[in-house]
């Protein structure tokens, strides 16, 4: 990774070692005291401040404005990753922040308020892949940074995670857990979709269900008619026609001849009761008669013998006469009637006929057409529920699959699998890294400890721990003398670098504000510089030195002058 910044036109890309000292004309010449204040660690806070929105120490942002005008603060970071060119643009008064990417700026939402965007920002650290406390442990040392030892042990872990990969997995596990989420909307949608599916399927297959009873009761009732028209033509098919009609005849006569007998018996009836009426009339007369032969009087009995009497028997004499001729004349009838009666037969069992009436056997071959024809038009009537049940079944009802459901699920399974594997801290995953990136980062602080010329042993534990060491005698951090610690914390930031960029990618500056001041001996800062100008001439790195020490500045072939002048800071370099 290449890295310049324009303020005052300061390129960090130089492949050498270069001595930052600083000039106050204010204060009026070049003696140390007028060094402090210049600038000089400025130019590491603006690095910082371009890259990540903060100082490398806990300056507030609009204290990082230089004094003397307030206003228009702006600092421009231009680097380079992988063949990709990018540029950070950020500022205070007025509030800025701008991020390109091969000259084509990124839009993102910026919130007016800080000048500052939560994404635009996460998208910077995403890009350099260091977070600004791996930063203040490999780029830009100072001694504003608390030691990583001097760190909890919580802090130590998170930035030893980070540093060997570990980080790397809990990101992945956190994208990973967005991916579990979303796999898990989509196994509730498609259980939500498949319910949706049977629910529907289940009042679909009801509706058929009911469709189905009506089929059958039109198919039960169909069969019933047919039933009725075959019966019924059956019957008019085993039917004698011309029987049935001789039949309905006979009942015609027989019908005629019972009403004749009941004339005749009637008439009978009627003669011989007037017969017998008339026999008691000509008994009464006979007797009247004998009576008046006897001169009495049929009514008194006395003696009559006038005229009157004579009358009266002559009368019922008469009488008499016309009643005997009237009982021959009804007996005579009475015996005609008789004779009749006796030629009229009435059979003991009246035949019975399948029709009500002549008219209908008649009718009967028209009824056999009628009822072949009914049969037909019953027979040719088609279902009308069979298409309905079929489209029902092949449209309204929807299959319903498990396979993408499980497809789903399984894909769950091995999302829970994956995240275990990244999360668990047993997994043979990270045990691994830590193993592998343990061993390196032992054997690189070994190396610098040695060539820095501290006597300790300091290994990184498989728990992540550190163990200090000297003379198989354990140590705490603090059990360091100041020069010890530096040289410890000089040996373990050259470690760190090496590893990160061994796992990740180069990265080609190197800030060491005052570091090699803090309390080393000679020795000390001789072993110190010595590492610095192997880096910068064995790696290529570009090594900024902030120093107060002016033996060094013999020691070195770049020297950038940081001048401060009326209260504004410029840049010379003298070569």
């Amino acid at each position: 990774m290449s890295v310049g910044a324009v303020s005052q036109g300061v390129n960090f890309d130089r492949n050498d070692l270069t001595m930052v000292l600083g000039e106050n004309l204010d204060l009026g010449g070049n003696d140390a005291g007028a060094r402090n204040g210049v600038g000089k660690s400025a130019i590491l806070n603006a690095i910082s401040y371009g890259l990540y929105g903060q100082a490398i120490s806990n300056i507030r942002r609009d204290n990082l404005i230089n004094l003397t005008n307030g206003k228009g603060m702006l600092v421009t970071i231009d680097f380079e990753i992988d063949g990709k060119e990018y540029r950070i643009e950020r500022g205070r008064k007025p509030n800025v922040l701008r991020f390109f990417i091969n000259s084509v700026e990124q839009q993102v939402k910026e919130d007016a308020a800080q000048g500052d965007s939560k994404e635009t920002q996460a998208d910077i650290v995403r890009t350099l892949g260091l977070s600004h406390d791996m930063f203040k442990h490999i780029v830009g040392l100072n001694t504003y940074t608390e030691p990583f030892l001097s760190l909890k042990a919580n802090d130590q872990r998170e930035i030893i995670e980070q540093l060997l990969g570990i980080t790397l997995l809990s990101e992945k596990a956190e994208k990973l857990k967005e991916l579990v989420k979303a796999t898990k909307d989509m196994i509730t949608e498609e259980e939500y979709r498949i319910k949706g599916v049977s629910d529907a399927n289940t009042k679909i297959q009801d509706q058929i269900l009911s469709i189905e009873r009506k089929q059958t009761l039109w198919n039960r009732k169909k069969n019933q008619d047919l039933d009725v028209y075959h019966g019924a033509l059956d019957s008019l098919m085993h039917l004698d026609v011309a029987s049935e009609i001789e039949t309905h005849n006979q009942l015609v006569s027989i019908k005629a001849n019972s009403q004749e007998l009941r004339r005749i018996e009637d008439t009978i009836n009627r003669l011989t009761n007037d017969v017998a009426k008339d026999a008691k009339s000509i008994q009464k007369i006979e007797k009247y008669l004998v009576n008046l032969e006897a001169h009495k009087c049929h009514a008194c009995g006395q003696e009559v013998h006038d005229a009157h009497a004579e009358q009266t028997k002559d009368d019922y004499k008469k009488q008499l006469s016309e009643l005997e001729s009237l009982v021959e004349t009804n007996n005579r009838l009475i015996l005609e009637q008789e004779i009749k009666k006796s030629f009229i037969e009435i059979p003991k069992i009246i035949p019975t006929t399948f029709y009500n009436n002549v008219e209908e056997a008649y009718n009967h071959k028209s009824e056999i057409e009628t009822l072949q024809k009914t049969i037909e038009l019953k027979l040719a009537e088609s279902d009308p529920y069979i298409e309905q049940i079929k489209e029902m079944k092949e449209v309204g009802l929807e299959e319903v699959s498990y396979d993408y459901l499980n497809e789903l699920v399984r894909l769950r399974e091995h999302q829970d699998f994956l995240l275990k594997l990244l999360t668990n801290k047993d997994s043979f995953i990270r045990k691994k890294i830590i193993d592998q990136n343990l061993s390196y980062l032992n054997s690189r602080l070994e190396y610098y400890l040695l060539k820095i010329g501290l006597p300790h042993q300091v290994v990184f534990k498989n728990d992540l721990t550190v163990e200090i060491t000297e003379l198989g005698r354990e140590l705490d951090f603090d059990n360091l003398s100041r020069g010890e610690r530096n040289r410890l914390i000089l040996s373990l930031n050259f470690a760190f670098r090496d590893v990160w960029e061994g796992l990740y990618h180069p990265i080609n500056l190197l800030v060491v504000d005052e570091t090699l001041d803090s309390g080393m001996d000679l020795a000390g800062v001789e072993n110190g510089l010595a590492l610095l100008k192997s880096m910068a001439r064995e790696r290529n790195k570009s090594i900024w030195l902030v120093s107060h020490k002016d033996e060094l500045i013999s020691r070195v072939s770049n020297i950038m002058r940081v001048v401060k002048e009326n209260g504004f800071t410029r840049f010379e370099s003298e070569n």
